[in-house]
């Protein structure tokens, strides 16, 4: 539990930063996926003495760092599209859907057992999230997006199946950096960074700066998946839970729908953490 709330703190950062590159700096996909890419894989260089770095050569090894780069070139391209309609907010309660997905492959490969507890926390926690959702389907043009936001969850529920089906070929850290390397390098001739930096210095460097706490939250999200399928797709809906009490700071989130979505969305993340710790 203490290291799905240190990734949540690390990724609510990297949330709202993401939202204001894409709003307000208006960078393309190419853009921002490259300073999603570059700035991370540098500062997970500086963690490698404090990795574990076993490697096995073989196509599984390779297999896994290209199907990294793929999910996370999706996840982040994708990301432009879908935040142009839609907020940080509302884009982790549509990543809740995974929690069914990542549990049955808990189940499957053993790392979990199935309970009918759990099952119905992590359905209340589903109708907390289609709730707050529901509340904003005034303003987001879904025919716009729902095949980004389609191949966005399937990215972000592959990354987790990346990295535990490839854990005995290759480190979850190792095949993580190297799959960042590999994208940025791919992204070089079209996010064209030199130019990037020249007209957009200030954003640029925004951007980039705020992925101190992605890297760390990376690393610390795949010892979540070693543990458990199910708990790395509650950190999403935990980050949503986050900015739900941040935009109630801020007062954004003030409809009944949206207030109620979070609460029930609470109960559900307690409920099935308490419901892993007694069964």
């Amino acid at each position: 539990m203490i290291l799905m709330l240190l990734v949540v703190a690390c990724y609510t950062i990297c949330s709202l930063s993401d939202k204001y590159s894409v709003a307000k700096l208006k960078m393309e996909g190419n853009e921002f996926t490259f300073l999603m890419a570059a700035p991370t894989s540098i500062l997970l260089v500086f963690m490698l003495p404090f990795s574990d770095t076993h490697f096995v050569m073989g196509w599984q090894s390779l297999l896994a760092i290209v199907l990294i780069a793929l999910s996370k070139l999706l996840e982040f391209k994708l990301a432009t599209v879908i935040l142009r309609e839609m907020s940080a907010f509302e884009l982790k309660a549509w990543l809740g859907l995974t929690l069914f997905f990542s549990y049955a492959t808990d189940i499957f490969i053993g790392t979990s057992t199935f309970s009918i507890v759990k099952t119905i926390t992590i359905i209340i926690t589903a109708v907390g999230l289609f709730m707050i959702a529901k509340s904003e389907n005034g303003h987001i043009n879904y025919k716009r997006i729902i095949i980004p936001l389609f191949f966005y969850l399937l990215a972000k529920y592959g990354y987790g199946m990346i990295i535990t089906a490839s854990k005995q070929y290759v480190s979850s850290y190792l095949a993580l950096l190297f799959g960042l390397i590999l994208l940025a390098l791919v992204l070089i001739p079209f996010a064209k960074p030199v130019k990037l930096f020249k007209t957009k210095f200030k954003g640029s460097m925004f951007v980039a700066l705020t992925k101190i706490p992605n890297a760390i939250g990376l690393v610390l999200e795949n010892m979540v998946i070693a543990i458990s399928m199910t708990n790395y797709s509650f950190i999403q809906p935990m980050i949503m839970v986050t900015l739900f009490f941040i935009g109630i700071i801020r007062k954004e989130s003030t409809k009944a729908l949206n207030i109620a979505g979070g609460i029930i969305c609470i109960l559900g993340i307690l409920g099935f953490q308490l419901a892993d710790i007694i069964l």
